[in-house]
């Protein structure tokens, strides 16, 4: 007990420093609690138990060497955010969407002056009760970013946000963004996730989207953590009254990295569609439950995921389609496939579904095995060398959620990450 109450003395010091309301700071002395009942999080045939992703760090105000990443560019068009660690480097929102009432700022100015959005939607759609690392996220919780689409305002550029992870000190990076589409608002954000420096830290990436009715949020992510770098991330929408959510993330990590997507369709006639793609290199572990839950009537949700697994690899697809009762006219489709490249990679692809009613339509199909070799041999047989034959294939094979990346140069850059990797994996071999 006496730990317990050095931490929550410690983390109260640390929060009024940082100018934090009270109500927030209650929230953290209470996870930090519920830290010391709760377990970590389990996940189907993949096991992270003994993984470093709890910091034995205070939680604390760091400021980082902006010198060390490159400046963002002024540009009054493009809607962008770049941090680096803790240290918040640029945003940039046009005023034309400050005038329509668009807010975006970080988490902790959010919380000091929009208290009414802010207290009514953080941590509601992930529950910090849910399993120890959600506690610890509220607790710990050091940089986030806050955004706001105020009704039927229309964002026609996406939001580009850059969170870079300062591996040049021993640190944990436990971030949240909480992205608030209200009725009838449509919005892009894409976000992109990086490493500088080789100190071992922890990761702990929370993510909520709160899409409310007819409301549109396209999410797409490149993940690119470095090696040291041991990641928890849980990202959730809820979603509202025909609400349209899409997901479309490129997990290229290169260390441990375990999480969950889950899309909530709360309201009839939503819809949701998460698609991902996940390459695992050298003896990497990578697990990751992607989850849809269908609670309104006639709602539709999808899941795609495809992985390439090289060298000594490991990768866990999970793909849970759930159908509670009541859902009458819902659809729950999914697709889990994955390419094992290596005899002594390991992989798994497990559907999963859930049905608790009649009046439905649910499908599953899932897939683990070598490249396709009539494919392989069609292209050889043309003069095309084996290596850039395979490359070629399993482009091909992750194309569904490449395309779905609405930013070309985001999109272009997971294609150069991916051929890195794959020629790397194909040195092993």
């Amino acid at each position: 007990m006496t730990e317990l109450n050095s931490a929550k003395e410690q983390i109260l010091a640390a929060s009024k420093a940082n100018n934090e309301p009270q109500q927030l700071i209650d929230r953290r002395l209470n996870a930090r609690e519920l830290m010391e009942k709760l377990r970590l999080p389990r996940m189907q045939r993949f096991d992270f138990r003994t993984w470093p992703l709890i910091a034995d760090q205070p939680l604390k105000w760091i400021k980082s060497d902006t010198n060390l990443v490159e400046k963002p560019t002024a540009d009054d068009e493009v809607l962008k955010v770049t941090q680096f660690g803790q240290t918040l480097l640029h945003v940039n929102l046009p005023q034309k969407l400050r005038d329509q009432g668009v807010i975006l700022t970080d988490i902790f100015t959010a919380a000091r002056e929009y208290p009414e959005l802010f207290n009514k939607y953080f941590m509601t759609a992930i529950n910090p009760e849910e399993n120890r690392l959600t506690a610890y996220h509220l607790a710990y919780l050091n940089v986030g970013l806050f955004l706001y689409i105020p009704k039927n305002v229309e964002i026609e550029k996406p939001i580009e946000v850059e969170i870079i992870q300062d591996s040049t000190q021993d640190e944990p990076l436990i971030s949240h963004i909480l992205v608030i589409a209200d009725r009838g608002s449509r919005i892009k954000f894409i976000q992109h996730l990086t490493t500088v420096g080789d100190h071992e830290n922890a990761a702990n990436m929370m993510i909520e989207l709160m899409a409310q009715e007819n409301s549109e949020i396209d999410f797409s992510s490149l993940d690119e953590f470095g090696p040291h770098t041991h990641t928890y991330f849980k990202r959730r929408a809820d979603i509202g009254k025909d609400a349209h959510v899409e997901w479309a993330v490129g997990l290229m990590n290169d260390g441990a990295t375990v999480g969950d997507m889950d899309s909530e369709l709360l309201g009839d006639g939503g819809y949701a569609n998460s698609k991902m793609i996940a390459v695992t290199t050298r003896d990497q572990e990578v697990g990751v439950n992607n989850r849809v839950t269908n609670h309104g009537k006639h709602t539709t949700g999808l899941i795609n995921q495809r992985g390439v697994i090289l060298e000594k690899s490991e990768l866990i697809f999970n793909g849970i389609g759930q159908i509670i009762h009541g859902a009458h006219g819902a659809k729950a489709d999914q697709q889990n496939r994955v390419l094992i490249m290596s005899d002594q990679a390991r992989g798994d692809a497990n559907p999963i579904l859930l049905i608790d009613e009649n009046d439905v339509e649910a499908g599953h199909a899932a897939s683990v095995g070598p490249v396709d070799q009539q494919q392989m041999y069609y292209l050889m047989s043309r003069g095309i060398p084996r290596a850039q034959a395979e490359r070629m294939v399993i482009r091909g094979f992750l194309g569904a959620v490449l395309s779905a990346i609405p930013a070309a140069d985001v999109r272009n850059k997971l294609i150069t990450i991916l051929e890195r990797k794959l020629a790397d994996g194909q040195q092993y071999k």
